[in-house]
């Protein structure tokens, strides 16, 4: 198994690569338990600024049909996906889904949950489980009409349309869509300058965004909001970024 999922390092970069070519990176259930492992450790290691994930010609073509196929109900709540994603969203650290060739089903559930979706423009997306006679399962009717309205999501995942990666960055569901040979370097750069900023800053704007999503009050939202920016001045990256400015150089954050 452990060849078939890898968690790699490149300086404060992590990245979860699926190797599982023959299958286009269709995701299996024991695929994504060692994910789940490799999340956790993610999160327990404070070096890791930014989490990639990126594999090679297909992003992944889905859960594993062959594996769903023969599932009950109980044995299809025990098969969801939505525990493993639910823990990369919650990361504190920013996301990057790095996205080629085929992000179907829970692969492309998989890019939702993170912050950020740098895609091909070859790339094929799709919310395509109503083709099998089911619903996305892992977050895909939650935060698909998040991005592109409620009326492009109906559209999407009632005729399970699939779309280009141009057509996903001008609709909103990717960030940027680039040539194939330019995707990992673009992907590596937004992470290099997302490794340049206050882990801590991050981790609060990752909250307070997420926070004002699931809480529509205004009100609410915005004491939320102040509560964690005033917590900021307790730590040292607050006083280093200020101090930086007054002396016009570059911040150095520590996340401390």
């Amino acid at each position: 198994m452990s060849k078939q999922i890898v968690l790699e390092r490149d300086g404060d970069i992590a990245v979860i690569q699926v190797r599982r070519p023959e299958a286009l990176n269709a995701l299996s259930r024991s695929i994504v338990d060692e994910m789940d492992r490799m999340v956790e450790q993610v999160r327990a290691d404070s070096s890791v600024r930014v989490l990639l994930f990126y594999s090679e010609e297909n992003f992944a073509a889905g859960a594993d049909i062959r594996d769903m196929a023969p599932c009950d109900e109980a044995q299809a709540k025990a098969f969801l996906f939505t525990p493993t994603y639910n823990k990369i969203q919650s990361l504190p650290i920013p996301t990057i889904a790095v996205v080629d060739g085929y992000a179907f089903g829970g692969g492309l559930e998989l890019a939702l949950r993170c912050d950020f979706r740098i895609v091909s423009k070859t790339a094929k997306m799709g919310l395509t489980e109503l083709n099998l006679g089911i619903i996305p399962g892992a977050g895909g009717t939650v935060l698909l009409p998040r991005l592109v309205g409620e009326a492009k999501a109906k559209e999407l995942i009632y005729l399970s349309r699939v779309v280009s990666g141009e057509e996903a960055e001008r609709i909103g569901l990717a960030h940027a869509a680039v040539e194939k040979e330019a995707l990992w370097e673009t992907a590596k750069a937004w992470a290099q300058k997302l490794c340049t900023r206050s882990p801590l800053a991050l981790a609060a704007a990752k909250k307070s965004i997420e926070h004002a999503v699931g809480h529509p009050e205004y009100d609410a939202a915005s004491d939320y909001e102040g509560a964690l920016w005033a917590e900021l001045f307790n730590h040292h990256d607050q006083k280093e970024g200020m101090a930086a400015f007054f002396e016009k150089r570059k911040p150095v954050f520590t996340g401390e």
